[in-house]
């Protein structure tokens, strides 16, 4: 019988397995939120020295912004819908890496009909290339690059419909996911991995990883290979990223629960495990991957704390291949989109997360210590409050904090649980926290609300009700908007902040109503779904989309998956790069001399890049301006 996990995202794997209630009550609160037009327009805002404003503001500030003329040097494109990368008159695009490429001498390359050999497949550029960020060491170019997850119908062989036969399947997954640090170059004409370079690095499910902060040593995380409950093995389901201040790499776990199933029952288990196995979604049968057929490790009828052991931030330094990557358990366990690092005023830094599930939370690390550079980052990362996010209607908002007296919860716990030690201070349930963005010419911070379908109609995982809030104002959210906030005081250690909308997205083209989206959504720039962010040197934030590409309904004029380019000061946005059909476009940097900006192509359609009925291999592309010019 062929394995139709194979087909599932991981949102539709985890609605399927643990399926929420319906919501009874909420039609009162829906029809309240959408039918006040003011409503909406009190939470939109334009220009980074806007308040919320209300709703006659709306259509003189779009004015305003068209008339400001634009910071962007390329003229926008067109959405597409065909099989290959497009970007702007003056601008080139080449494939730089792609899955399966060798990064070592000795290693077997990509082959059409096996997706790659079982053995070695940690020594190739691995699958489904997601979130990264360039170093530079001793004048050499680095990138470390996330490998989210496997396209196993792809990756094992055709006529096993992607179910793994054996453990060397298993092995050959595993070795294809995780991070690749990879130490590239310019030629005359292209970008390329410089092969044998000793900082060339696979990190994978099976690397060995130290645990560090409030949980290390913690009950929960030992088991029978780890009795100290302080060392792992392996980083998973790696999304999106994030740089330090001291130059080093953070790697984000996000959809770690579907590694696990049980062969058989499972031993006695306390209460707060079960609700944790139930809140971050840990059930028998796994996500297809049947880790648990074929490594112990994941069967957690033999380890049941093996799970407790993912969902976190990791730290990598990608200047020592032989340093030992650290599992930061002070910033929490949950589906870990990106971390976006601000330092305060005084040098504490603030790292700020979101849990990409539908009606989950936003988070907000401070750490106790002060970062100067040249002296110990022990326990930055660590020693200090985590926080989650309550945005009132008023436009102002809260971070509310994760403490034994606040939740009810050890310190160890709260981490472990974060979730749960989030419903438990009353966190508002947000459209799925996706990247966050820091702009580093104001203090404000910026998150990708992608999508929310249960908004208004089922609770969370946990219980939680999802009504229409502030930063959530769509009922069964299709398009997704970006929120954005301000911490009062310009200090982003602050307990309180002021929060608007920068874009909603929408199809003016469809609707005339909330679902059209906001003013700066126009027929020319339309896309949904925003996910990855970034901002450049010029202050400019960059968007990309993973959404639903099908050009037709509600998405009609939409085209393929796209990153656009948005202006925080004149709330401008236009279309600049498109993917090829099925793709999704993510992950985001640049050359140390900022004229090179890289781009991840995620499980792309058809035979993308190579034609000619190969396999789509998920890739890293560079884009160049002709003229030589600076693109970010």
């Amino acid at each position: 019988m062929t394995d139709r996990r194979a087909d599932l995202s991981a949102d539709a794997w985890d609605e399927i397995t643990f399926p929420r209630p319906e919501e009874t009550e909420f039609d009162r609160v829906v029809e309240s939120a959408l039918s006040r037009r003011g409503f909406l327009g009190g939470i939109l805002a334009f220009g980074s020295g806007a308040a919320v404003m209300g709703p006659g503001l709306l259509g003189s500030t779009a004015a305003r912004a068209q008339e400001a003329g634009s910071r962007f040097p390329f003229t926008p494109i067109a959405a597409q819908t065909d099989g290959t990368v497009h970007v702007p008159e003056g601008y080139d695009w080449q494939v730089m890496v792609r899955w399966g490429d060798p990064l070592f001498s000795d290693a077997a390359g990509y082959d059409l009909a096996e997706g790659g050999p079982a053995a070695g497949a940690d020594r190739v550029f691995g699958e489904n290339t997601d979130g990264m960020e360039s170093f530079v060491h001793e004048g050499r170019q680095l990138i470390a690059i996330n490998h989210e997850y496997t396209n196993r119908r792809i990756n094992l062989p055709a006529a096993q419909e992607g179910t793994p036969a054996n453990a060397a399947d298993v092995r050959k997954l595993q070795d294809l996911q995780g991070v690749a640090v990879l130490e590239i170059a310019e030629g005359d004409e292209s970008w390329s991995v410089v092969q044998d370079s000793p900082y060339n690095r696979r990190i994978t499910h099976n690397t060995p990883m130290k645990i560090a902060g409030p949980a290390a040593g913690h009950d929960l995380l030992k088991t029978a290979a780890d009795p100290t409950g302080t060392t792992s093995l392996g980083t998973f389901n790696n999304c999106g990223s994030g740089r330090t201040p001291w130059g080093t790499y953070l790697t984000c776990e996000e959809n770690f629960n579907g590694y696990f199933g049980a062969t058989g029952d499972l031993p006695e288990l306390s209460e707060r495990v079960q609700q944790g196995y139930a809140r971050y979604g840990i059930g028998a049968e796994g996500w297809g991957y049947d880790y648990h057929k074929w490594d112990a490790r994941f069967d957690t009828a033999e380890n049941p704390n093996e799970p407790h052991r993912a969902g976190w931030v990791v730290e990598i330094d990608p200047t020592d291949p032989e340093s030992r990557p650290v599992k930061h358990t002070g910033l929490g366990r949950f589906k870990h989109e990106n971390a976006a690092l601000a330092l305060t005023p005084e040098g504490r830094v603030v790292v700020y997360m979101g849990d990409d599930e539908r009606g989950e939370f936003l988070y907000r690390f401070v750490s106790d210590g002060t970062y100067a550079p040249g002296q110990s980052t022990e326990g930055l990362l660590d020693e200090g409050t985590l926080s989650v996010a309550r945005f009132e209607a008023d436009g102002t908002g809260t971070w509310l904090a994760l403490t034994p007296e606040s939740t009810g919860m050890t310190n160890a716990e709260t981490r472990i649980f974060a979730r749960i030690a989030g419903s438990a201070v009353g966190a508002t349930t947000m459209d799925r926290p996706e990247w966050i963005a820091v702009n580093p010419q104001a203090v404000e911070a910026y998150c990708c609300l992608t999508n929310n379908k249960n908004r208004g109609r089922k609770p969370n995982a946990g219980g939680d009700e999802t009504p229409v809030n502030g930063p959530n104002p769509r009922e069964a959210n299709r398009y997704g908007q970006i929120v954005r906030w301000r911490p009062h005081g310009d200090d982003h250690a602050a307990e309180t902040f002021d929060w608007d909308l920068y874009v909603m997205a929408g199809n003016p083209t469809v609707h005339d109503d909330a679902y059209a989206g906001s003013p700066n959504v126009t027929p020319g720039n339309l896309f949904n779904s925003p996910d990855g962010m970034a901002f450049d040197s010029a202050g400019l934030v960059w968007i990309q989309t993973d959404g639903d590409d099908d050009n037709e309904g509600d998405f009609a004029g939409m085209g393929n998956n796209q990153m656009l380019v948005g202006d925080p000061v004149t709330g401008e946005i236009a279309r600049f790069l498109t993917g090829p059909k099925g793709c999704e476009v993510t992950g985001l940097t640049w050359s140390a001399d900022r004229r090179t900006m890289f781009v991840g192509i995620q499980h792309p359609g058809g035979d993308w890049p190579d034609g000619g009925g190969a396999l789509p291999r998920s890739s890293v592309i560079a884009v160049k301006r002709r003229d030589g010019g600076l693109v970010g």
